[in-house]
């Protein structure tokens, strides 16, 4: 059974998608939407959250799903863990900032 890893841009965004929500609607909704995040996590393997190819045009392998506004980027890794590399907002500019997240 595959883990998931929370990588280092997705780590960073985890952080200030949760401090955005503390400003905006309080502790209890940060703690919602934080821990409904890891639970979508957490259903990439079984494919209870439906995944697509990130499209070849963004120039990175790997799948992204959406919950609620924003886009998770996850890869398989080595070890056949799942990677999840970052978080977008969806009125981000994807491509530029997932290519920056993949290291490219």
């Amino acid at each position: 059974m595959a883990r998931f890893l929370v990588q280092n841009a997705a780590s960073h965004r985890i952080d200030e998608i949760f401090r955005y929500t503390l400003n905006q609607s309080g502790a209890e909704q940060a703690e919602i939407y934080i821990i409904g995040l890891f639970d979508a996590f957490a259903k990439v393997e079984s494919h209870e959250i439906l995944s697509r190819p990130i499209p070849a045009a963004f120039g990175v392998d790997g799948f992204f799903f959406r919950y609620k506004r924003h886009f998770v980027y996850w890869r398989y890794l080595s070890n056949g863990d799942i990677g999840i590399v970052t978080i977008l907002h969806q009125s981000m500019h994807q491509i530029e900032r997932l290519k920056d997240d993949f290291g490219l």
